[in-house]
């Protein structure tokens, strides 16, 4: 029997328990009409991610996230979701400052947006906010290695734990997390042998992104799976459909058949009485 049964709702038990059973399937969602779909093609996890910012707005960071956005996304999503565990991304600056805010803007997630649990970046250093949540039994997923809010610190979007010291600071951080309670760790572009170590030595699911085939699970932008991202092709994610271009097709041929004349047709159109016509007035 399947850990991760196909036609029943998912929990944080049975999420915990695939560990070593089962592969665990995450990708980003954003809006209901996507989650949806992902939740009906067997999607485990739909993370509600701060990467909308980059993937929906445009931006060039996830910096910009707010709590409203990140709640009314998260909420969108949980509506949709009939199977899936949502995860709802904590964003810049709403768990770094005091634990009692970490755990307002954590319960703000399951409250008013029907999240199940929470994601928050970062290590040993965020531990007090991290304990905090879980003190007030919210469920929390960890996220370390390249951790995105930080990206300034790093110098970029790079790979980290390449360096001895560095990946001992990773490998300790995801063990800290695991120790604290969290239910599931992510482990984003650090080197494919510090992931399978880390996966091996915690007792909880290694979800990776850019971090190798050892882990437990994966996840990926739903955007990148999808082709509908132009400029940003990370060496990690893999192309399993073309929409975007299907939709810039889609696009030129209606603006095309608008401009001759094409659409709307007579079938296309609506009939009726023809109108009185109308009075000179003088």
């Amino acid at each position: 029997m399947s850990v991760l049964p196909e036609r029943e709702p998912l929990s944080i038990p049975r999420i915990v328990a695939a560990k070593g059973q089962e592969r665990i399937a995450m990708m980003t969602a954003y809006d209901a009409p996507t989650a949806a779909l992902l939740d009906a093609a067997g999607i485990d996890v739909l993370l509600v991610g701060d990467s909308v910012e980059m993937t929906v707005y445009g931006e060039p960071n996830t910096l910009s996230a707010t709590m409203d956005s990140m709640i009314r996304h998260t909420r969108a999503v949980a509506r949709a979701a009939r199977r899936a565990v949502v995860v709802g991304d904590m964003p810049f600056l709403s768990y770094q400052a005091e634990p009692a805010h970490a755990v307002e803007n954590a319960g703000r997630f399951l409250a008013e947006g029907g999240a199940a649990a929470v994601k928050l970046e970062g290590g040993v250093r965020i531990l007090p906010a991290v304990e905090a949540i879980l003190a007030a039994d919210i469920p929390v997923m960890g996220h370390v290695g390249l951790t995105p809010q930080s990206y300034r610190k790093f110098g970029g979007f790079k790979v980290q734990g390449r360096e001895v010291d560095s990946a001992r600071q990773i490998a300790e951080d995801a063990r800290t997390l695991a120790g604290a309670g969290c239910f599931a760790i992510v482990l984003e572009c650090v080197p494919e042998a510090l992931a399978a170590e880390i996966t091996r030595k915690i007792p909880v699911p290694t979800i990776g992104i850019g971090a190798g085939p050892h882990c437990d699970g994966q996840v990926l932008v739903f955007h990148d799976v999808v082709g509908l991202t132009r400029d940003l092709r990370p060496k990690f994610v893999r192309r399993y459909a073309e929409i975007g271009t299907a939709i810039e097709e889609a696009a030129r041929a209606f603006a095309k058949d608008v401009k001759s004349g094409a659409f709307p047709s007579r079938e296309e159109s609506f009939t009726g009485p023809a109108p009185a016509p109308l009075r000179r007035v003088h």
